[in-house]
């Protein structure tokens, strides 16, 4: 680790260029008092307090390049010099917590900055007037403050050569993309989390190279306009959490290298036609909206799709069996719809499918046993590429100070990402929302709230990696699958509501890191295990089973019932499990049979009953006779 004093020492000849990045340093001021001719300064990701440190401009008119990023710089920052500071061109002080509002002679001071970013800290009030004096500004970002008002004329009619801009997180309000935005450059846009309203006008039809949009959590209304088809090069579409209608422009077909759409949570309808052709993209979140229609086959044919989130829809029809075998879908989200029909097997085939939720449908049929066979399920595969979040792009900013090549974006906090991928799934009777490295350990099936009938495949215990498993308010029915031991990784199981019977496998102690389980409303019987995680479920988790007994529904069981102790091996005898139905089914014919015998031997002891007996079998015979010869032969 470097070390670096700077308390007692001063040097002896003038710096140019200074990079104290990720050295948790405190450095003296007056080290830096001294300095006059700095080009290049980085104090990033240490541990610096006090005021924005207006004197280090002051001191080094020839400053370049200034870089405060992630310290804990306060206060507001006060007006600036009337000079001008025209060899400034990157400033950086995201990540801080400065307040207050921007100096309104900012732009004015520093007209030549081609990168300013203010992120991340509790600026507040409107956007100076004075920043459309920036017009060689390349990079412009103010999230993650309070700013507020509507969307300055200034940035979008003066800062021409703006290619990246992020707004986000903040309180601006008013129209989006009013007519005198003039922004030819414009490569990436970032309006999400504010409140906007309204339709969408069309001033963002100069910026053509646009490939990069984000105006999700707003509350924009109208339909989805059609110019967003036009460019060419966009490949992050995010809208969603709006109020938008009508159908999905056919426009949208036209981008070819979309990659990432997000229009998730607004009140569209209509098909989706228009993204089947959609040949680069791989995530569509489609989930909260009124899309009706068949789920198109080109989709499941894909090989780049990696994400397709339709949940809370009104789609109907058969999944579709086309299926890529070179598919690399990871998360198949299709819950809350109306799709009929069975899995079909060609599902199986996915062989990267970390995450399926199908239920709140109306399938039926038999559960296929070929899930067993689903690759990331059975075992786990550490794959990061698509939990990662994707970099916007945006230009290189380097310098070069005597043939060294120094780059001023700070490395362990990109401010051009998007955040990472997410993706919601029930499980421990809630929705949770997995990410990043959460996102890729996380392996779930949920079938249920259908009309799935059969027994459970026992192929679905070879599914050793998957965490949450919810097969409930179903009409299965049999065992409980004994091979469910080989669960090691299961957390959730939910087999409740179905016509399950039998008794619950004891070897399902073994699964350590089961957290939720339910089996509620089925027919089972017998003891219920007690021992490891089994100790923890309540009487909830036993409810509507009247045959189970134990200590955690306090029924005592008898002593034929006690709970078996558990093979060594993990083994069961195969005749265990259905014991109670071998012995009802003796007891029946026992006592069918004794009641035959006891009728025989009454009419054998007793002559007036025998009597009684045969004529009321020549009354009956006498009585099918007639009604045979009125209704029957007499016609």
């Amino acid at each position: 680790m470097l070390q670096v004093k700077t308390e007692n020492w001063l040097p002896t000849y003038p710096l140019k260029v200074l990079q104290l990045c990720y050295c948790h340093l405190n450095v003296n001021n007056s080290f830096l008092l001294h300095q006059h001719h700095l080009k290049f300064l980085d104090l990033s990701q240490n541990q610096l307090v006090g005021n924005f440190p207006t004197w280090l401009l002051q001191n080094n008119t020839g400053l370049e390049v200034l870089i405060l990023w992630n310290n804990s710089f306060s206060g507001i920052l006060p007006r600036l010099p009337n000079a001008k500071y025209d060899k400034l061109r990157h400033l950086d002080i995201s990540t801080n917590n400065f307040s207050g509002k921007l100096p309104e002679n900012l732009g004015i001071v520093f007209q030549k900055l081609i990168y300013l970013d203010v992120s991340k800290n509790s600026f507040e009030g409107n956007i100076p007037y004075s920043i459309s004096e920036m017009k060689e500004l390349i990079t412009l970002d103010l999230s993650r403050n309070n700013f507020s008002g509507e969307l300055p004329r200034s940035i979008f009619s003066g800062c021409l050569s703006l290619e990246t801009l992020d707004l986000s997180n903040n309180n601006f309000y008013g129209q989006l993309f009013p007519n005198f935005m003039n922004l030819t450059h414009l490569s990436s846009l970032r309006l999400n989390n504010n409140h906007f309203s309204g339709k969408m006008a069309d001033g963002l039809l100069s910026s053509t190279l646009l490939d990069a949009l984000d105006v999700s959590n707003n509350k924009l209304s109208g339909d989805i306009p059609h110019w967003i088809g036009n460019f060419s090069v966009l490949w992050l579409l995010l809208m969603s959490e709006n109020y938008l209608q009508g159908s999905i422009p056919v426009q949208l077909g036209n981008l070819e290298s979309l990659e990432f759409i997000d229009i998730s949570e607004n009140g569209l309808s209509g098909s989706m036609v228009s993204l089947s052709n959609l040949s680069s993209v791989e995530h569509i979140y489609l989930h909260n909206n009124a899309i009706n229609g068949l789920i198109p086959i080109a989709l499941l044919r894909s090989s780049t799709l990696l994400t397709l989130d339709l949940r809370d829809n009104k789609f109907f029809g058969r999944i579709p069996h086309q299926i890529n075998e070179l598919s690399n879908l990871h998360f198949l989200l299709l819950r809350g719809n109306s799709l009929q029909g069975r899995i079909p097997n060609q599902l199986c085939q996915l062989r990267k499918l970390g995450i399926m939720d199908l239920s709140h449908n109306r399938l039926n049929g038999p559960i296929p046993s070929c899930l067993g066979n689903v690759s990331l399920w059975r075992e786990a595969i550490d794959d990061y590429s698509y939990a990662s979040g994707y970099a916007v792009s945006n230009r290189d900013f380097t310098y070069t100070y005597y043939n060294s090549t120094l780059d001023p974006q700070p490395q362990g906090e990109r401010h051009d990402r998007v955040d990472e991928l997410g993706v919601e799934f029930v499980t421990k009777y809630r929705y949770e929302f997995f990410i990043g490295s959460n996102l890729v350990d996380m392996a779930g099936l949920d079938l249920s709230s259908n009309e799935f009938s059969g027994e459970i495949p026992w192929e679905i215990g070879h599914l050793q990696h998957i965490r949450a498993l919810n097969l409930s308010n179903n009409l299965l029915s049999g065992a409980i699958p004994e091979t469910f031991s080989n669960l090691k990784m299961i957390e959730s199981l939910d087999l409740s509501r179905n016509k399950l019977s039998g008794r619950i496998p004891p070897q399902l102690t073994e699964l350590n890191f089961l957290s939720n389980f339910n089996v509620s409303y089925n027919n089972l019987s017998g003891p219920i295990p007690d021992k490891e995680q089994f100790g923890t479920f309540d009487d909830s988790s036993y409810k509507g089973n009247s045959a189970l007994c134990g200590s955690m529904i306090k029924r005592k069981c008898s002593s034929a019932l006690a709970p078996p102790a558990t093979p060594a091996g993990g083994g069961e005898d195969e005749g265990d499990s259905v014991i109670d139905m071998v012995a009802l089914r003796w007891s029946f014919g026992a006592s069918y049979a004794s009641v035959i015998l006891g009728l025989f031997a009454a009419l054998w002891i007793n002559s007036y009953w025998r009597r009684l007996w045969f004529y009321f079998i020549d009354r009956c015979i006498d009585t099918c006779y007639y009604w045979l010869f009125k209704y029957v032969f007499h016609r």
